[in-house]
């Protein structure tokens, strides 16, 4: 049966579930047993661990490790080198109790940013580059620093949201959210 994504001559795609149209470069790994989502981009010595799972149209950068019990949804960025956790107390040779990580659609993880395990990512959230997420970050969020706090919130095309109150919008799409004590979500 005839690929039906790219494969780089030197990329090693083990897996028979990259879907159509995803593109994987150079020295790339996708191990047997990853599941990889249509019109994806797969980095330059990016790496996806069995049982890790990746959405439609997601972009994973040149360095980034996928590993087994991560979750990304459709439509995340992945910045070059951030890191992703499978593991609250890692050892070499030893059970291991492994926490799922999940970061949902839209969202975008910034270059050398660091997501610990179960901190799970929030629809639409941003995380800046270099930041360390401790925790669980919220729809729309954006989040900086080590540890990562929360300091504004963006639309779902990537713009800051402006307003007061509990009323925020997208100056540049139009699109309105609400903002209350569960978070930001987009006004009916």
């Amino acid at each position: 049966m005839a690929e039906t994504f790219f494969k780089h001559p030197t990329a090693l795609v083990e897996s028979d579930q990259v879907g159509e149209g995803t593109n994987v470069w150079a020295y790339a790994h996708v191990m047997k047993g990853a599941a990889v989502g249509r019109h994806c981009n797969i980095g330059d010595h990016a790496f996806i661990e069995s049982g890790a799972s990746v959405g439609d149209e997601v972009t994973i950068k040149n360095g980034v490790a996928v590993w087994q019990y991560v979750t990304i949804e459709h439509r995340v960025f992945l910045g070059p080198n951030c890191s992703l956790t499978n593991d609250n107390r890692p050892r070499s040779k030893r059970d291991w109790t492994p926490v799922a990580t999940t970061i949902r659609e839209g969202a975008t993880i910034g270059a050398n940013a660091t997501i610990v395990c179960g901190c799970h990512i929030g629809r639409y959230a941003f995380v800046g580059a270099g930041a360390v997420v401790t925790r669980p970050v919220p729809d729309h969020a954006v989040v900086v620093g080590n540890p990562a706090r929360v300091r504004g919130y963006v639309c779902e095309c990537c713009q800051p949201l402006k307003g007061s109150g509990t009323a925020l919008g997208c100056e540049k799409c139009g699109l309105r959210y609400v903002k209350s004590r569960q978070g930001v979500s987009r006004a009916t």
